[in-house]
């Protein structure tokens, strides 16, 4: 399969770099200064797994994309898709297969809008890292795991081909029949932990070791798991169990990158991972109250006021 990855920042970047070097046919859709600085420098990546570098990283721009691909990979943030949308358009034909691994569930709405939801599977990925100043890709855990499949759950032809691309690539790949609820489970989590550590300004063990922290993270939970059952998607007990343990362990250093978004005064995705949440919420149960969630919402809502103030 012929792969397009859409950017070559730290998620995208990560997963396309391993494809490359696990001999897959991948080309980078990257700005005209990002491509002159990969063919000048090669894309590396910092890893604790050992450090790599793709020589000479295929590339195109929007403006050079020579045709529709097999398989896109769409990794941005959310308030970067409209833009990516447009960019990718020209790769995506009858054919293509495009696999987001963004957080959260709208941006499927739009990939469904603009490209039809038959050419749309769903995806999650788990990985830390971050792009250095120089344009390295630093991989800050061993983490690094990518889920994909049907959004219906059966086992189509194309999903297999999609799994043999991806298995034996160097990370964590895994083919599920349940892919928009673990989608719905991440969102869960990631949801109460950001607005948690976000709305505390603090870590995880911080907040719990505060008078009130813990039954403000398990309220957070609890909120969340409501929406995501309200929808269709009720969160398993497991991963409920294992939730509620990370997001009260004592001295945890944990939070939410929102948060380390925040401390740079970087721009962040509060619509798109709390507000879109509270939105279904609303439109499921009109008469429901999540005062932990909007609370958190309307303080992610005043830090981009203020940011967008003081930025002029």
């Amino acid at each position: 399969m012929r792969v397009l990855v859409v950017g070559a920042g730290a998620t995208g970047g990560y997963f396309g770099a391993r494809l490359a070097q696990g001999g897959r046919d991948v080309t980078f859709l990257v700005r005209e200064a990002r491509a002159a600085r990969l063919a000048e420098g090669g894309l590396s990546v910092r890893s604790p797994l050992g450090d790599f570098r793709i020589d000479r990283p295929a590339t195109v721009t929007a403006a050079t994309i020579p045709g529709p691909f097999d398989l896109v990979l769409l990794s941005c943030k959310a308030y970067d898709l409209a833009g990516a949308l447009d960019d990718v358009a020209p790769a995506v034909g009858p054919d293509t297969t495009v696999l987001p691994i963004l957080n959260g569930m709208a941006h499927l709405d739009a990939l469904d809008a603009r490209f039809g939801a038959e050419r749309v599977l769903g995806g999650s990925c788990a990985i830390a890292a971050t792009l250095s100043p120089e344009g390295t890709i630093v991989q800050m855990s061993e983490l690094h795991a990518l889920t994909f499949g049907e959004r219906d759950g059966t086992r189509s032809e194309r999903i297999a081909r999609v799994a043999g691309v991806m298995e034996g690539a160097g990370f964590a790949a895994r083919l599920s029949d349940k892919i928009l609820l673990e989608m719905w489970e991440k969102w869960v989590f990631l949801a109460t932990l950001a607005c948690g550590t976000c709305l505390m300004r603090a870590t995880v063990g911080d907040i719990v070791a505060a008078p009130g922290g813990r039954e403000l993270m398990l309220g957070l939970l609890e909120e969340c798991r409501g929406i995501a059952a309200g929808a269709g998607h009720a969160p398993r007990e497991k991963f409920l169990e294992s939730s509620r343990g990370t997001l009260t362990a004592a001295e945890s250093r944990f939070t939410a990158s929102m948060l380390r978004d925040i401390e740079k005064g970087a721009r962040i995705e509060a619509d798109h991972i709390v507000g879109d949440l509270l939105a279904r919420g609303r439109a499921a149960d009109p008469d429901g109250a999540w005062p932990y969630l909007s609370t958190a919402h309307t303080h992610l809502k005043a830090y981009e006021s203020r940011r967008g103030r003081e930025q002029g």
